[in-house]
């Protein structure tokens, strides 16, 4: 069969496989098409489950009678135009897609008017090349799409849809998601004429509570902990239920970045780890969480129907979900503060920050106030006094296992001179100190000991990478190759393979030799995101020059190799790194060499400030 342009509505029927799973998902593209138009009401009409009509009506700003015909178009989008626009997606919809697809498998009417235009008109695409027809329309201001007969000209997808009832309760919990990520719009479903659900736009606390309600149920309402948690460009609000209220409900787990409906693994990882202790291997957490991030900080665009996100720092973002709900749930399960006559309760333990980022910045309690909990019980978070106080020297005293002295606040603690019994808030031991800023986008500023000090972040990458590359250290087994690569080698090079093989195999490589070349099968995690087809060759040169080499030798040289390519440092990824070399290279930690850390001589700026 020769090369050859596939025609429109042949092309449009494939993405249409991506795009059109079943009538739900065709709801989930109109109506967010809606939410980016502007709308504040929307009014979904289903009939037969989907199958024979979809009608989605909204208010929003409605489409100029100029681009009727170019909106049907494959990859026609008003969202983005550029490759900037793509690298921070703000609006639900970007790819210009959906309403091709869907025209490609029903019968699409698309219907608008916008606020300029006197009256309203109609486009609809038909025949083998999809040609979009445009006649005058009665309408009011916004956008009516009609879908018909869905699935009509492709019977075999058609035969894969479910009955009435499943097809509508897909659309049922669309709609549900919907409403929960849009409390301001006002949204009615109707099934076969009869009014099925209406969601009424609400602004203030109460009334989101009983939209909330209304959706998740009495059972989550009643265990609902409210959670508002803040770092940074980071943000995460909404409920999570107690691990009481977990046992008693299944799949009600919602979550939202950036107000797009998620059904990510990364944060779902997140929120489960923070009830690993508390819920069953058979037990699920209950959420209906959102996530504000930085918009160039995610790429929604990784997956077909955009359920999933990649965070470009994954790490930050997972530990600031997983602080964050086990926060909440150990904050409370913590009892009241006893009487002044009654023996004081055990303290629970509340998670600290990353060591990299010095005090938890995380279970500081918000300057408006206590966060609400729900379900009758007492507030999430206690209002801390200032100073020092008893009860939380108790808690670092156990976790910390330093002495701790009671005593009264002090107006204005010096935080130059405090001593380890007076600031019962220091930083751990095995910790470099509070990270304060990023100089240069290549230093630490870290406040450590009783003064400040410098920190190459390099240095600390190439540290880090050196232990991470020890034999015997986690991550250091082979990690098969899913496609293995082949290499063409030198002599000199096969022989470095043969000669060294046991110290390769220890490394966690896994190169087989066959005839002139080599095949790489398996490599360490720390490797698998290097070039291999350079680093590789590059390594079997290294040891053909050398007469012996050790271990410690070759992690040096691969240390060397793969450091990190960030030529400037952020905060977020100073932190991570930080952290990263706290827990693996403790050593550096009592102990840290000249070139990685460098004492700052507050003593003398000090001195001058005060003869002046």
């Amino acid at each position: 069969m020769p090369i050859q342009i596939l025609p429109p509505q042949l092309a449009n029927q494939i993405a249409a496989g991506e795009v059109v799973e079943r009538p739900a998902s065709v709801v989930k593209e109109l109506v967010e098409n809606s939410l980016d138009a502007g709308a504040t009401r929307i009014d979904i009409d289903i009939e037969k489950g989907g199958a024979k009509l979809i009608r989605i009506r909204d208010n929003g700003a409605g489409i100029p009678q100029s681009e009727l015909a170019m909106a049907l178009a494959r990859h026609a989008t008003s969202k983005i135009a550029s490759l900037d626009d793509l690298e921070a997606i703000v609006s639900l919809g970007f790819r210009g897609e959906a309403l091709a697809s869907i025209s490609s498998v029903s019968r699409l009417t698309l219907t608008s008017r916008t606020a300029d235009q006197s009256e309203a008109w109609q486009a609809y695409a038909e025949g083998r090349d999809m040609i979009v027809t445009v006649k005058p329309a009665a309408h009011p201001q916004g956008t009516t799409l009609e879908v018909l007969d869905l699935f009509y000209n492709t019977p075999a997808r058609r035969k894969f849809m479910r009955t009435e009832k499943t097809e509508f309760t897909h659309i049922d919990e669309i709609v549900r998601r919907i409403a929960l990520a849009r409390f301001d719009i006002a949204i009615s479903l109707s099934h076969n004429g009869k009014l099925v659900r209406q969601y009424r736009g609400v602004s203030d606390e109460s009334q989101r509570e009983r939209r909330l309600g209304a959706i998740c149920g009495t059972t989550f309402m009643a265990h609902a902990l409210r959670i508002e948690w803040q770092h940074d460009d980071l943000s995460l609000r909404g409920w999570v239920a107690d691990p009481e209220g977990a046992r008693q409900l299944s799949e009600l787990q919602y979550c939202y970045v950036n107000g797009r409906m998620m059904r990510d693994k990364l944060i779902n990882h997140a929120i489960r780890q923070a009830y690993h202790d508390q819920l069953g291997a058979d037990q699920q957490p209950a959420y209906v969480l959102y996530l504000t991030i930085d918009p160039h900080q995610v790429d929604v665009n990784v997956h077909p129907a955009k359920h999933e996100v990649r965070f470009h720092q994954s790490r930050l973002v997972h530990d600031f979900i997983y602080q964050g709900v086990i926060s909440v749930l150990q904050s409370a399960s913590t009892p009241a503060l006893p009487l002044a006559d009654e023996p004081e309760a055990p303290v629970r333990w509340q998670p600290e920050n990353r060591q990299a980022a010095g005090e938890n910045q995380f279970a500081a309690p918000p300057s408006g106030g206590t966060p609400r909990q729900q379900g009758g019980g007492s507030a999430s978070w206690q209002r801390q006094e200032p100073g020092y106080q008893k009860r939380e020297g108790a808690v670092y005293e156990q976790l910390l296992k330093t002495p701790a002295v009671a005593r009264e606040p002090d107006p204005v603690p010096d935080p130059i001179k405090a001593t380890p019994q007076s600031a019962p808030l220091q930083s751990h031991s095995q910790s470099f100190g509070r990270l304060l800023s990023v100089i240069e986008k290549q230093f630490a500023v870290i406040e450590r000991g009783n003064g400040l000090a410098l920190l190459s972040l390099s240095v600390a990458d190439r540290w880090l990478k050196q232990v991470q590359l020890t034999p015997g250290s986690e991550g250091l087994k082979p990690q098969p190759l899913l496609i293995p690569v082949r290499l063409k080698m030198g002599k000199s090079e096969l022989a470095a393979i043969a000669q060294h093989q046991p110290l390769l195999t220890q490394m966690g490589i896994d190169l087989q030799a066959e005839g002139q070349h080599v095949t790489l099968r398996a490599v360490p995690l720390p490797l698998r995101q290097q070039n291999l087809q350079i680093l590789i060759p590059e390594l079997l040169g290294y040891l053909a020059r050398q007469q012996e080499v050790a271990v410690s030798q070759v992690t040096q040289w691969l240390a060397r190799h793969t450091m990190t390519a960030i030529p400037d440092w952020n905060h977020s990824q100073a932190i991570a790194l930080l952290a990263e070399v706290e827990r693996l290279c403790p050593t550096l930690v009592k102990k840290p060499p000249s070139g990685l850390l460098q004492q700052i001589d507050i003593e003398t700026a000090l001195n001058a400030l005060k003869h002046e």
